[in-house]
């Protein structure tokens, strides 16, 4: 289903509760008011009968009211440019008995007058508003703050300033929120047009009122108005818009254009089967609702304007803050890119330096207590060799060995949520909006990629921000190339049994392949695919620079470390009993022994294995070790590490340490070029395909068709790196 469909907005929640829903701006301290006001009570998901995620939880305020609370993704308009967007219009426009009892609009205090712009679309919709006041501090720093008073009394709304990452403000609030939900429903408030729009604007209005359709009457009429076509919408209304659009064409004194754009100068978004353009073959003028559409638009500008005068005014010289002066030299030409480099450079090196000594200790209990303690009772209870085997062998060595990892996750999630928290990471986009330029991709194309590095299956989602759709198609294809935390534990385990204390740098070498291999995949693809595509300039707004809290960071590390675990639990325990199944299965009579009791080479998985082995021969790891755990980490990468551990643990009884028999390995299959071979696995394991799950995400939103196609490409461009790597580095080492 498009994501632009309109249908039935509701959540799955709690009949009887108010749903109430958080809107605003991107960047304006939205998502950690949502955090600070439902804590842990809170889960991420599709929307009803849509495929954009959004954030929902329970908000309890101290008076004892539960309240359904929906974070919508951040929007400039509801006359929307993206997936996102529409997401938003559909869930604020949908029926009355789907709509939202309320919303809550995330105000940025230093920004206000694009804040207003969306504030006053939001007021079309006839959903009662309650202002948050966010980002005060910046404001008062600047000398602009809004005074709170001043600001309801221009917009007619309760205006309640809040800081969610000092939960200031909540209780008041929570109580205002209660207090209009309990209230008798207000008169709409409204934002004046101005002449001549408010006049055609409000008859408009009277007659989308007196019609039947399951709009929002003033919203309805705006929309039409300005060219858009809500389906079902009355044709007589549909008339009555073109009309009065013509009239404020002919008002205003515009001569329409009669050149038509060319094909890839409007964005390229999927067919709204929800919102139609007008018909072209329509006798009335077209370029008319396009002025109407200009005229509405500085309408609602004006009055923003005018309501910042008399709430917010601006001192006549402002002083250059904090943010601004840091700003000039992050951002710089010169400085912008080295400076992203040596963070991240830094954030592995930490990662992996302060990692090691919890994993050593984390894995040698495991290998040892654990594992021994286990055969001991199984032993004691006279448990079938199969059952230990099973469990020992296969669980708990092989999840044993991945939980090792979760010191480093936590390290890295935390480095990672501080540069969020701290407003840095929101630069990254204009740092890389020259290199997204080199592919014709905008600078906000950065950001899917970004979360990539992450996990890529929430990556594909986040692509809905980018308004043109060859745009997400080619970033779609690109996203598996980044390189996702899942095979950072497979980067840190070899780099660490060859490279020693050099493993941080060959780590962090990774992540620059990954974006070099990112730009260098682009530049293939782009030409071929997508010959026509357009640039796009880049909009985005930067929050200011603040000091990270612990509580926010700790929040964001709780929830990526639990979806990490929970992703990967299941995946990773269904992994390792499957590849013990098969290699406690014997390959046919000669292989010798019975089930559970037999020589991992003789099994199933050995010869599979093996058999595939001579591929990866030019590539230095033409071993069958090797090919197993790639061939498990077609599941999940983070198979790649437990089904080394259970290969090896099987094969030789005592479970020996894994850094010897993996230098054993290497060693041979390389010919004496262990560092070289094991330096080409990382490659192929950067540049392969990431998992079952990153697949299924691809095709959710790019299709069958590019979907096979970056299959092939994955493993193609793996297999011919690795091999380029491997024949070259075997000359260094």
């Amino acid at each position: 289903m498009s994501c632009h469909a309109t249908g039935t907005a509701t959540a799955v929640v709690e009949t009887g509760t108010p749903l109430v829903a958080l809107a605003g701006n991107p960047n304006v301290g939205k998502s950690t008011l949502f955090n600070a006001l439902t804590g842990a009570r809170q889960r991420v998901g599709n929307w009803p009968g849509k495929t954009v995620a959004v954030a929902q939880g329970e908000w309890r305020t101290l008076g004892g009211h539960r309240l359904r609370l929906a974070d919508l993704p951040g929007s400039y308009s509801l006359l929307p440019d993206s997936p996102d967007e529409a997401l938003v219009r559909d869930v604020l426009t949908a029926p009355p008995q789907a709509r939202p009892d309320l919303v809550v609009f995330a105000l940025d205090a230093a920004n206000p007058a694009r804040n207003l712009y969306l504030l006053s679309q939001i007021l079309d919709t006839g959903i009662p508003v309650v202002v948050a006041l966010t980002m005060t501090d910046v404001a008062a720093r600047r000398g602009a703050a809004p005074d709170p008073a001043a600001l309801a009394r221009e917009l007619g709304l309760p205006v309640v300033p809040v800081e969610g990452r000092e939960r200031s403000g909540l209780d008041l609030l929570a109580d205002t929120v209660t207090d209009v939900l309990a209230a008798p429903a207000p008169p709409a408030a409204r934002w004046p047009a101005g002449s001549p729009v408010d006049a055609e604007l409000e008859e408009l209005a009277r007659a989308s009122a007196r019609a039947e359709h399951p709009y929002p009457a003033r919203w309805l009429a705006v929309s039409l108005l300005c060219g858009e076509r809500p389906a079902g919408a009355p044709a007589d209304l549909v008339s009555r818009a073109r009309a009065a659009a013509a009239r404020l064409e002919q008002a205003a004194g515009d001569s329409a254009p009669d050149d038509s754009a060319p094909d890839d100068s409007a964005p390229d978004t999927d067919p709204d089967p929800g919102f139609d353009s007008a018909d072209p073959a329509d006798p009335a003028d077209p370029a008319a609702s396009a002025d109407a559409e200009l005229l509405v638009a500085e309408a609602r500008y004006g009055w923003a304007h005018a309501v910042i005068e008399r709430a917010a005014p601006r001192p006549a010289h402002a002083r250059p803050t904090l943010t601004d002066r840091v700003d000039r030299l992050l951002l710089s030409r010169s400085f912008g890119i080295p400076f992203f480099l040596a963070v991240m450079w830094g954030v592995f090196q930490a990662t992996t330096t302060l990692a090691k000594p919890l994993q050593d200790g984390l894995g040698d209990f495991v290998s040892g207590p654990v594992s021994g303690g286990a055969e001991q009772l199984l032993d004691a209870v006279h448990a079938p060799g199969w059952l230990t085997g099973l469990l020992v062998d296969g669980l708990i060595n092989g999840v044993g060995q991945l939980l090792t990892f979760v010191p480093l996750m936590v390290i890295m999630f935390a480095l990672l949520a501080l540069l969020e928290d701290s407003g840095y990471f929101a630069r990254a986009a204009f740092v890389a909006d020259r290199l997204m330029r080199t592919l014709r991709l905008p600078g906000r194309a950065f950001l899917p990629l970004v979360v990539g590095f992450g996990c890529n299956v929430p990556a594909f989602a986040s692509t809905r921000i980018l308004s043109r759709r060859s745009h997400r198609l080619l970033v779609g294809l690109l996203i598996p190339y980044t390189s996702c935390t899942a095979r950072l534990a497979v980067y840190v385990m070899i780099a660490g049994v060859f490279f020693g204390s050099h493993s941080g740098t060959v780590v962090f070498l990774l992540y620059v392949a990954s974006v070099l291999l990112v730009v260098g995949m682009g530049l293939l693809l782009r030409p071929l695919l997508f010959p026509r595509m357009r640039e796009e300039p880049l909009v985005l707004e930067l929050p200011p620079y603040r000091l990270p809290t612990l509580r926010v960071t700790g929040s964001q590390v709780r929830q990526k470390l639990g979806a990490f675990l929970r992703t990967a639990g299941g995946i990773i325990v269904a992994t390792a009993a499957g590849v013990w199944l098969l290699m406690a299965i014997p390959a046919g009579a000669a292989a010798g022994g019975g089930f559970g009791n037999v020589d991992v080479e003789q099994s199933v998985f050995g010869r599979l294995t093996e058999a595939v082995a001579p591929v990866m021969a030019p590539a230095g790891f033409g071993d069958w070790h090797a090919t197993a755990a790639l061939g498990t980490g077609l599941i999940a990468k983070e198979g790649v590490v437990s089904t080394l551990a259970q290969t090896y643990s099987a094969e030789e009884d005592g479970g020996p340490r894994l850094t010897a028999s993996l230098h054993a390995t290497f060693e041979e299959s390389s010919g004496g070029h262990p560092e070289a071979a094991a330096l080409a696995f990382l490659v192929f394991v950067l540049a392969y395909t990431p998992c079952m799950a990153t697949v299924a995400a691809q095709r959710a939103e790019i299709g069958t068709r590019l979907t096979l196609i970056g299959l092939g490409l994955q493993l193609a461009a793996a297999w011919l790196l690795a091999t380029g790597v491997f024949q070259i580095a075997r000359l260094l080492w």
